[in-house]
């Protein structure tokens, strides 16, 4: 008989734009916040942790999971560990927390996504023998360097593939942060504590389409209003095997099925389609058996074309609003979502799903259910 993975706590800190109010907190103290939260929720003491994984992006290196780990005084012997799939590691990383689950190497897994744009290092690149001192940008997603993509160019290319209006692209992001807006105390429920900062997404805001209109786009009809900006957070889930579930006077929430594919690197965007489909397919279901969905909205254009697609009510997508409302730090954005979804289910029961895709051409998708 296989053993069930569930969610038993979510928790996040705040999401800043890059230089915003988390500028000066390390990714190990934002990781510590969601991670501790998450514990305390659950009513899981830390020496019964069996690992902790983390994705993260942008660095320092040095397996961050380990650093947090430490940080949070688990057990010497939880190794820590941090994966590294771009956009796609947060949610990937509840994956392989669920496979130690299910395969019975572990019964309590700390698992999540840490990111400071803020704090990204600077690299010295060789350019004609000279070597240049900048941030780090965009690494390398292909070995071609004619079919490796500006991310901001292949939104462009959607929305003209798909006729995607200017007006269409603002209204989505304008939606986004009005739903936020309208979510706020419900979404600081999920909010862990951070010491003088406030419990609310910096960068929403009363969007309008008159503002949109005035902001000059950065290549074709993509804006910074339709782009999710660069910035710092941390969001942490508990995920344990069936047993201890039960044992803990906890909501749980089923990992039900999950998986993450590859697709053409020139259109990372759309990645998040084959995934959903295929694991809509592995639960017997279609997408109207889907309550609640939280998908990755790095461009309004990106997810406007995945809805058009898959045929998806937008009603029931990203009900609290959605990266264009609060910004995408890179590591940590999938378990925001999944945090995010968490606590939608805890209202609604039933079904949800949540995706994102990933610079060069990955997507991931998974199914979890509130019984």
């Amino acid at each position: 008989m296989s053993v069930e993975a569930y969610i038993v706590s979510g928790a996040r800190t705040p999401v800043a734009p890059r230089n915003g109010f988390l500028k000066g907190i390390d990714i190990y103290t934002l990781g510590e916040a969601a991670a501790s939260c998450c514990l305390v929720k659950a009513g899981i003491a830390s020496d019964k942790v069996d690992e902790i994984i983390v994705g993260n992006v942008l660095g320092p290196g040095g397996n961050p999971g380990r650093v947090i780990s430490l940080q949070l005084g688990l057990p010497e012997a939880t190794p820590g560990i941090t994966i590294d799939r771009q956009c796609a590691s947060g949610l990937d990383a509840i994956l392989l927390a669920k496979s130690l689950i299910t395969s019975g190497l572990a019964e309590i897994v700390l698992v999540g996504g840490v990111e400071s744009y803020s704090q990204r290092p600077r690299v010295y690149l060789q350019k004609n023998g000279e070597y240049e001192d900048s941030p780090i940008d965009q690494a390398p997603f292909t070995p071609w360097s004619d079919r490796d993509p500006d991310m901001i160019k292949t939104a462009s290319d959607l929305a003209e593939k798909y006729s995607l209006t200017r007006e269409s692209q603002d209204l989505w992001a304008i939606d986004s942060h009005e739903k936020a807006r309208a979510n706020k105390h419900r979404l600081q429920e999920e909010m862990s504590i951070l010491l003088g900062i406030p419990r609310m997404d910096q960068f929403t805001r009363n969007l309008t389409l008159e503002t949109c209109q005035k902001i000059a786009p950065i290549c074709g009809t993509i804006t910074p209003a339709n782009t999710s900006v660069a910035a710092d957070g941390a969001a942490f889930v508990l995920v344990v095997a069936e047993q201890i579930a039960n044992e803990l006077n906890a909501p749980k929430v089923r990992i039900a099925s999950g998986l993450t594919v590859g697709s053409d690197p020139m259109v990372p965007g759309l990645a998040t389609m084959p995934a959903i489909r295929k694991v809509l397919k592995m639960e017997g279901l279609n997408s109207d058996g889907i309550l609640v969905y939280e998908i990755m909205e790095a461009f309004s254009a990106q997810i406007l074309a995945c809805l058009k697609d898959l045929d998806i009510d937008p009603s029931r997508v990203n009900t609290g609003g959605g990266s264009l409302a609060r910004g995408h730090p890179i590591g940590a954005s999938g378990t925001i979502l999944a945090v995010r979804l968490f606590h939608e289910l805890l209202d609604t029961g039933g079904f949800g799903l949540a995706s994102i895709p990933s610079a060069g051409g990955i997507g991931t998708a998974i199914i979890f259910e509130r019984e």
